[in-house]
């Protein structure tokens, strides 16, 4: 994908707008942190890695727009810009875990210097995602064999980690590697992020892909056409259990129940070792409007009742491997998360 989903610009953020794809490439210069928390918020950036690197870079645009030179002040005020993007989503931890790193970052003799420090730290933060997310994608490859047809499920390619991608990018590396791989896309019910941006996103890679509503899993399951399941994730607790997209436990047990290989893709900052079990993760409720309309077109009678919570939880025993750009981990998951997680909130 040649289109940058977040890049920091003369001191302005510039994200592509992923509520507008596939249908427009719209890009907005965003020069106030209240607009790059209501981009995430609004999913116009979305998918864990990408909305830290988002968060990161919306810290240091707050920043770099207070008026007191007061340092007293500032911090305050860097606070109540930190608690504002804490607030955006609860179940990303990259999320949190950048904004932990920037509170640390907030270092220096003066306001000017603390501010170079957060601009600095963002893009850190940014190009760690990066490096991260080709590295695993190279070390999940290998476990693509030639001609596998790929499921996955929502988006978790280059749109959704500013980077190279996690599940897109496992399968992208698999065919720099010269492999022959097909893809399954789940529409992803219901903001549609596999029909609207993992097409998309293959498409521009010449990468064969298969759209199909998320109910058609098991049916290509059934007649053999599925050779595993790779997915993301928001948050990967201590002991394995996995938040991810809606829909994804689903998955997990179908896959089971049909031999099939189910992989996590995710870079080591999703991992979460402050939680020790996955059911202590929090899932994000949205708007119900969300179920009933379909692009703000009704589906549904007026009046009808909806549940929209945006993740479920995959305990480790559906789980074949969490691939991490630090090794391939595989159960016991509570032994060989803590080798390699990320630091503890």
């Amino acid at each position: 994908m040649t289109a940058k989903t977040i890049e920091w610009l003369d001191g302005k953020l510039r994200i592509l707008d992923q509520s507008k794809l596939p249908w427009e490439q719209i890009f907005a210069d965003l020069d106030n942190y209240r607009d790059v928390a209501m981009a995430i918020k609004e999913m116009k950036v979305r998918g864990a890695p990408a909305i830290g690197v988002a968060a990161a870079y919306g810290i240091a645009l707050g920043a770099s727009g207070m008026k007191t030179a007061n340092k007293d002040d500032f911090l305050a005020q860097l606070n109540q810009i930190m608690q504002t993007f804490a607030a955006s989503r609860p179940t990303a931890v990259n999320l949190f875990q950048a904004i932990d790193r920037m509170k640390k970052a907030a270092r220096g003799d003066g306001v000017a210097e603390v501010r170079k420090s957060l601009v600095n730290e963002a893009k850190r933060i940014h190009q760690e995602e990066v490096a991260a997310t080709k590295k695993l994608s190279q070390l999940g490859a290998e476990l693509i064999k030639d001609g596998f047809t790929v499921l996955t499920h929502c988006n978790a390619g280059a749109l959704a980690t500013a980077g190279y991608g996690t599940a897109l990018g496992v399968i992208r590396a698999a065919k720099e590697q010269g492999k022959k791989v097909s893809v399954f896309a789940t529409e992803t019910r219901p903001l549609l992020q596999g029909a609207r941006l993992t097409t998309w996103e293959l498409i521009q890679e010449g990468i064969p892909v298969t759209l199909i509503t998320d109910s058609m899993a098991g049916y290509f399951m059934k007649r053999g056409e599925i050779g595993c399941v790779i997915v993301g994730a928001d948050r990967i607790a201590a002991n394995g259990y996995t938040a991810n997209k809606i829909g994804t436990y689903t998955l997990a047990i179908l896959a089971n129940a049909h031999g099939i290989p189910f992989y996590v893709a995710a870079p080591t900052t999703t991992i979460d070792l402050s939680l020790a079990s996955g059911y202590q993760i929090p899932i994000e409720e949205r708007s119900p409007d969300e179920v009933t309309h379909v692009r703000g077109v009704p589906i549904a009678p007026e009046g009808t009742r909806a549940a929209n919570p945006a993740f479920d939880v995959t305990p480790p025993a559906y789980i074949t491997a969490i691939i991490t750009e630090k090794g391939i981990v595989r159960a016991p998951y509570t032994e060989g998360l803590k080798k390699i997680g990320s630091r503890s909130l």
